[in-house]
């Protein structure tokens, strides 16, 4: 796999890392050498994850934006400016449209949306100050696909890929580029202990050009492009990391 020589020592924080992706980003991004920040809400599993991969772990939930900041501002004080922020902290439980309320709804926005906002706004000015930075929010193909029992989730996931366009264009005078990494079915622990069974593997197998599962692997090792100098021409896009599931979809 690539190594990317400009993510040594960079100061990269990655919300909700202690699990699934976000713990393969910790570690993708503690094998490059760079110097990595985390938050979560599981002490335990997080505690595991920092111990293993020698990254920094603070507790903090994302939809407590005044603690998020907080959090940040500790991270840039103790390791200097955040370099490449991965807002990666999301849930996507399901959810009928009868029994939605708006206090779920509110809840789904906050932690699927929200902490997207108040984390680039909080590192921008550090990333500006320190030459530029990577934000990389993570989206989903759900929204694309339009998947029902998740329109707390989905509606999140479309905002993002808005967010990232406006906020591209927002800080790309300052060197900061924004992107959006969307990933399509990722096979993770909760997935796998929730949902997953071989009929769901074979229809989206079916259902992908590329016909494999794919893995959290696929999705850090996008990240790590994205948020290294190699990819200083690419900002305020979608990068689908999906095996062509939405392309699939769409067509079909």
């Amino acid at each position: 796999m690539a190594s990317y020589p400009s993510l040594k020592d960079r100061v990269v924080f990655i919300s909700g890392g202690a699990s699934g992706i976000g713990a393969v980003l910790v570690q993708a991004f503690a094998e490059q050498g760079a110097r990595v920040a985390f938050c979560d809400i599981d002490e335990a599993a997080a505690a595991i994850v920092a111990q293993r991969h020698g990254a920094r772990f603070l507790r903090c939930d994302v939809t407590d934006v005044g603690a998020l900041k907080a959090v940040l501002g500790a991270v840039q004080r103790e390791f200097g400016p955040i370099r490449a922020l991965v807002n990666n902290a999301g849930n996507d439980q399901r959810h009928a449209l009868e029994d939605l309320t708006l206090e779920f709804w509110n809840q789904c926005l906050a932690l699927n949306l929200n902490h997207h906002v108040f984390a680039a706004q909080a590192v921008a000015p550090g990333m500006a100050a320190a030459g530029g930075g990577s934000i990389i929010n993570l989206g989903s193909i759900s929204w694309m696909r339009g998947r029902p029992n998740l329109v707390g989730y989905t509606t999140s996931k479309a905002a993002i890929s808005g967010l990232t366009r406006t906020l591209a264009r927002e800080l790309g005078d300052r060197n900061v580029r924004v992107n959006a990494l969307v990933p399509g079915a990722i096979v993770t622990e909760r997935q796998s202990a929730l949902w997953r069974n071989p009929d769901e593997d074979k229809k989206f197998i079916e259902l992908q050009c590329l016909k494999y599962r794919l893995d959290p692997g696929h999705v850090a090792r996008t990240a790590l492009f994205l948020a290294a100098d190699d990819s200083d021409g690419i900002t305020g896009q979608n990068i689908l990391v999906d095996a062509g599931l939405a392309q699939v979809s769409v067509m079909g």
